[in-house]
């Protein structure tokens, strides 16, 4: 089991940049991938974006494509979202994932941390 525990949340206006970062432990960093999903009110949670473990493969929703960059830090046994251009539909709780049990453009986890709130105002 991975731990995670996310940070970088925050309330931006329109247009602005937060970068979000999540702390892993419990196992070796390089043997697995990790991703970021969110979940806004009264929505279901959805996939953002997926590092591979090597962090040469990436993958995102279409919705943040251009605008969000996920990256990996084996020095720091982390993983960041930099989001720019931020919309007020980014507005959601973000959630750390590590450990795919099943890899692709839509991934799915087994380890999840507590979440990050992201509020963007118009």
């Amino acid at each position: 089991q991975v731990q995670l525990v996310e940070s970088g949340g925050g309330l931006v206006q329109a247009g602005g940049s937060l970068r979000l970062s999540c702390a892993a432990s419990g196992r070796t960093f390089s043997t697995y991938a990790m991703g970021w999903f969110r979940q806004a009110p009264g929505k279901e949670r959805e996939f953002v974006a997926a590092i591979s473990e090597s962090g040469r493969t990436t993958y995102y929703a279409d919705s943040v494509k251009g605008r969000f960059t996920i990256s990996r830090d084996s020095g720091k046994n982390a993983v960041y979202l930099r989001m720019n251009t931020l919309k007020p539909e980014d507005t959601a709780v973000y959630y750390c994932a590590a450990d795919a049990t099943r890899w692709g453009p839509k991934p799915s986890f087994s380890s999840w941390g507590q979440g990050t709130q992201v509020t963007v105002s118009s």
